[in-house]
């Protein structure tokens, strides 16, 4: 009878959240409340601003405009259910809100690395094809690829959504994490799960290599172009384009292998749910602030905007 509990069909999960400890959940709630305002505010503001200034219409600011928009529907899809689950005792959610969570979440993340790798080339041709420029990044191409790293996103999400999904789950069904995390509803599984963690490391592992190698190529041409130029003025002018880009692919590369290739240590669960924590709330909400501070044409732009105004 017990095992029949066990494997009896699951349609709702739990959540653990962040903390047990109910003195921490109101200051953590004003915490991430914060952090998800200014995300909001800041990769939403970068869009409208990326828009409405004729200073920004060239291909990098497009795709800036796109990741902007990524970070805040990326940060969406976590903040408001663990913002939720901090002021309730019974934190479930459905099946199905969790199907959906996770395929959004990887989905939306893989976009991610698929776009900074656009981006990176992106500076590879500005800096080491100028003449070819503007017919090699038309607005069609840019559109196409921007489309791309969508459909790439999705499409992986795709994949392991339906294989985890597939899977029987056990009572009692409590998902260790404040979020439908992958590798935390695969450990639900009454079945064999090794398929679907060489899935997650397979694929994952792909996209992470392919993407940081883009990048890596992209930028050893544009150090190889820019070593080149005689003067010291040129040089710098040449690849401060770059080092806000630079900047956003570090933290948002760096913390994926953080959170999946580091040693593991004896309390993994709380340390995961830190990283987490940084991946998925506070690295969104960075990446507008890197933009606007290091950019001077983006500071112009606010400057004009806001004069304007």
């Amino acid at each position: 009878m017990a095992e029949e509990n066990k494997t009896e069909q699951v349609t709702a999960l739990t959540l653990a959240g962040l903390t047990d400890n109910p003195r921490l959940q109101v200051p953590l709630f004003v915490l991430f409340l914060f952090i998800y305002f200014i995300t909001l505010a800041g990769n939403l503001g970068m869009v409208v601003l990326i828009r409405s200034s004729s200073q920004l219409q060239s291909p990098m600011y497009f795709f800036l405009s796109n990741l902007s928009l990524l970070d805040a529907c990326y940060s969406s899809v976590v903040a408001p259910r663990t913002l939720m689950n901090l002021l309730m005792e019974k934190k479930t959610i459905s099946l199905f809100g969790c199907a959906t969570q996770l395929f959004f979440f990887i989905g939306f993340g893989t976009t991610e690395c698929f776009l900074l790798a656009v981006m990176a080339y992106d500076r590879y041709t500005a800096i080491c094809n100028p003449l070819l420029y503007p017919s090699i990044m038309s607005h069609r191409v840019c559109i196409l690829l921007v489309a791309g790293s969508y459909l790439l996103g999705l499409l992986h999400s795709l994949v392991h959504t339906d294989f985890t999904f597939s899977l029987p789950f056990c009572r009692p069904a409590e998902v260790n994490h404040f979020y439908c995390g992958l590798m935390p509803v695969l450990a639900l599984s009454c079945s064999d799960t090794r398929v679907n963690r060489h899935l997650v490391f397979g694929l994952g592992g792909l996209v992470e290599m392919v993407t940081i190698f883009a990048v890596l190529v992209s930028y050893a041409f544009i150090l190889s172009a820019v070593s080149k130029i005689s003067s010291a003025k040129g040089r710098y002018k040449a690849f401060s384009t770059c080092t806000s880009h630079l900047a956003v692919v570090t933290i948002f590369h760096g913390s994926i292998l953080a959170l999946n290739f580091r040693p593991r240590p004896s309390d993994i669960l709380s340390t995961d749910k830190t990283f987490s924590v940084f991946y998925s709330l506070v690295v969104p909400m960075l990446n507008p602030l890197i933009y606007s501070l290091r950019n001077r044409e983006v500071k112009n732009a606010l400057r004009e905007f806001f004069t304007w105004k």
